[in-house]
């Protein structure tokens, strides 16, 4: 099976938000086994819907569209549906009771007409039922393709996909099976890694295919299996992982999509009952901010200073003054410094600090845009490495995160 996602909403052509929608759905149908074609956006205009929905009449089994539902006159789809299936729109006696109910419960006021009006739908539809907002989803199939319509609010979104709509797919339909297997290596560039694996990618069989997912400082490497034989895709995946792991296990840092590295590390930090915490410069707490994003990470993390600034680095974590003046605040001594100061601040047993010009002006350090110093504080003492990231000012900061993850994971599996 073969599916294209629309979204609807000129808010997402200007750039006002971002469409987080098309990602949630190319992966619940990559899931069940169904291949996402296309993503296309457009605008909120009928004439271009149309033609869209025209464009891919029979050429995909299945099109999924979000947005135009709510209840305002720039909410179109419903209209469209009636105008591409040549049906009309009706009252849907379930949904009308369930939109009064919500209205009148949870914001304690009488339903309004356009409220009620939710209850709308082609007449030739099947409702999906949306039991946590007032837009219902649409199924409908013209010829050899089958439109479903979602509301564009994510959480209703979601809620219609999971519920309705993908255990429908999957009773209805036979599908091949797609399985996934994402591999985070962390040190090596994207040219290095494919080198080194070069004949082994090249020995992949046919159904089979590898994909390179390269950010600065990691490289996620995919492989994608498909087939009707769902043993057979999962065996032969086991397998060319163990060989893989022979190649480069020693940038191989975890697997699938949740294993990146802050979850290594949130693991190996409960398992071993540690603590860390961080002192950010040119990070300005994006270190912090990633490692708190794993679920559990108050087990293992203690706290942060985000010390931009000179005198902060002085006055907070103990930073000697002399020290950046025969040094400069960019520095191995200061990032040293900084380490130690905040591990004692929090009491933990491993420490991050970054010190580092991220550009686009050189600040109050004297060493070139792009250098970085980052110290690791363990138990047993500090370890510091300087680097040049070169620019620009994003490329830096996200290249020094991952490899204060990288030299923190090495000095934790020191002493496991």
């Amino acid at each position: 099976m073969k599916a294209t996602i629309v979204t609807i909403g000129d808010e997402i052509l200007i750039g006002q938000i971002v469409d987080t929608n098309s990602g949630f759905i190319a992966k619940s149908l990559d899931k069940i086994g169904i291949q996402v074609a296309e993503i296309i956006s457009i605008s909120d205009n009928q004439q271009h819907i149309l033609e869209t929905f025209a464009s891919v009449q029979n050429k995909v089994d299945l099109v999924v569209i979000t947005g135009g539902l709510g209840p305002t006159k720039d909410d179109i789809t419903k209209k469209t549906f009636c105008e591409y299936f040549n049906d009309k729109l009706v009252v849907n006696k379930e949904v009308e009771a369930h939109v009064i109910e919500l209205i009148e419960s949870v914001m304690k006021r009488p339903a309004s007409q356009m409220n009620k009006d939710q209850a709308l739908v082609p007449s030739k539809s099947e409702v999906l039922f949306n039991k946590v907002g007032t837009a219902p989803g649409m199924w409908m199939k013209k010829e050899n393709t089958v439109y479903i319509s979602l509301p564009g609010v994510p959480y209703e979104m979601k809620y219609i996909l999971e519920n309705e709509i993908i255990p429908k797919l999957i009773k209805e339909y036979k599908r091949p099976y797609i399985l996934h297997k994402t591999i985070m290596t962390y040190g090596q560039g994207e040219s290095l890694v494919a080198e080194r694996i070069e004949d082994w990618e090249n020995n992949l069989p046919e159904f089979l295919k590898l994909a390179y997912l390269p950010a600065p400082g990691r490289v996620r490497l995919r492989l994608t299996a498909r087939g009707t034989q769902k043993d057979v895709l999962e065996n032969t995946i086991e397998e060319k992982v163990k060989s893989l792991t022979k190649i480069i296990g020693d940038i191989i840092v975890g697997f699938e999509e949740d294993e990146t590295i802050e979850v290594v590390l949130g693991k190996q930090l409960t398992k071993c009952g540690k603590t860390i915490s961080t002192a950010e410069s040119c990070t300005g707490g994006k270190i912090a901010q990633t490692l708190t994003s794993v679920a559990g990470a108050s087990n293992y993390f203690r706290g942060s200073v985000v010390s931009y600034a000179t005198d902060t680095k002085v006055t907070v974590l103990g930073v000697s003054q002399q020290t950046i003046d025969e040094n400069s605040v960019v520095s191995s001594q200061v990032a040293i410094e900084m380490a130690i100061g905040i591990q004692k601040l929090m009491k933990t047993d491993y420490a991050i600090a970054t010190t580092g010009n991220a550009g686009p002006s050189k600040g109050d350090a004297d060493t070139d845009v792009g250098t970085v110093c980052i110290a690791i504080a363990t138990p047993n003492g500090i370890v510091v490495e300087e680097f040049n990231f070169g620019q620009p000012r994003e490329k830096v900061i996200d290249r020094t995160v991952n490899k204060a993850f990288e030299l923190l994971q090495k000095e934790i599996f020191k002493n496991v």
